[in-house]
């Protein structure tokens, strides 16, 4: 499909979610019969239409992340720098917004600190880490880990992602820089880095993940490998555990939730066809896809996962995803002509 014509679609599709939600569709009684159902199985969601469409003042360039806080409230991550926080409640409506200083806004996450709550942010282009509060206030900035010897200047380094354990340490994963991935204390000190080319870490692979604490055995690290195509468990440690083919995907970001899984693909076979818009993957406990959400469904020969494509036309290159507590899934979009995020509901079965 010409981009062209890629780019007539993303419009005909946000216009129709634009319009149901400028005459007050925000559930699904009076979208059902417009709004697509997506997935297989028992993960099986709609659109919600017109869910988070703001007006010029509030406008979005690529959308990165998402996360939703303690009181509920979705913070939105955007590289445009009028606003590049922008904060929703759950019917889509703007609670505030912020930020005029990340032009690389990329990785998003939110993490409590004894009876408070922060955000971490990575900017490509800034090369650095940043913790804030929740209205904007910086608290610290991380620069490029000079003292590994890896790096000849910051502009080098171009943090994708972090991820965090219980004791405030955390991972900055490099994703867009050298592929090293960087343990830190809570107060920014490096403890530790691996990866990287001669750590098995290829280059276009670390970009998002999680800590996978659910046992019987020590926490793991488990990473979306982007271009890759795969998933890598690593230990605490850097060492590999497990790497899982997923043929026709590209994995940003992963989401535990219970004893499932769930990742977002920006697009189906990229980079080899980059045309291609994207889709949502449902992992189980053993990291079997059990529900492709706009995706075509999974397909296994022998135990072997076959080529994975987007279904349906609904996503253009999901960049990162965020469960909320009742089901209802979140979905940035990078690259998909400034529109705003996607919001899915389950589909309830009586």
């Amino acid at each position: 499909m010409s981009d062209r014509r890629l780019r007539r679609r993303d419009f005909l599709y946000q216009t129709l979610l634009a319009g149901a939600g400028a005459l007050g569709v925000r559930g699904l009684d009076a979208a059902e019969n417009k709004m697509p159902l997506l997935g297989q199985g028992a993960f099986q969601y709609r659109p919600v239409a017109g869910w988070g469409v703001l007006d010029v003042k509030t406008p979005v360039k690529n959308c990165s992340a998402m996360v939703v806080d303690a009181k509920g409230r979705i913070f939105l991550l955007t590289d445009h720098l009028d606003n590049n926080i922008i904060i929703y409640n759950k019917d889509g409506q703007l609670l505030g917004k912020w930020g005029k200083r990340f032009p690389g806004a990329h990785g998003l996450q939110i993490v409590k600190e004894g009876d408070r709550e922060v955000l971490f942010i990575t900017d490509l282009n800034l090369n650095r880490v940043f913790k804030t509060t929740l209205d904007g206030e910086i608290l610290m900035e991380l620069t490029y880990p000079k003292s590994t010897g890896k790096y000849a200047s910051a502009k080098e380094f171009r943090p994708a992602w972090t991820l965090h354990l219980p004791n405030g340490d955390f991972f900055v994963l490099d994703g867009y820089g050298k592929d090293y991935i960087m343990r830190y204390n809570r107060d920014g000190k490096l403890l530790h880095y691996f990866g990287g080319p001669e750590g098995g870490i290829a280059h276009w692979g670390p970009h998002g993940g999680t800590i996978d604490s659910r046992g019987p055995g020590e926490p793991e690290m488990v990473i979306a490998m982007s271009d890759q195509q795969t998933i890598k468990r690593l230990s605490l440690e850097g060492k590999l555990i497990k790497e899982i083919h997923l043929p026709g995907s590209n994995p940003r970001m992963i989401q535990i939730v219970g004893e499932h899984m769930f990742v977002p693909h920006l697009a189906d076979n990229w980079p080899k066809d980059r045309q291609s818009t994207g889709y949502l993957s449902v992992l189980d406990r053993d990291y079997k896809i059990v529900s492709n959400i706009g995706g075509t469904a999974p397909r296994y020969i022998d135990g072997k996962l076959q080529p994975m494509q987007q279904q349906g036309g609904l996503f253009r290159h999901p960049h990162d995803l965020v469960v909320a507590s009742d089901g209802a899934i979140y979905v940035p979009q990078f690259a998909s002509g400034n529109t705003y995020p996607v919001k899915l509901v389950p589909e309830t079965t009586t």
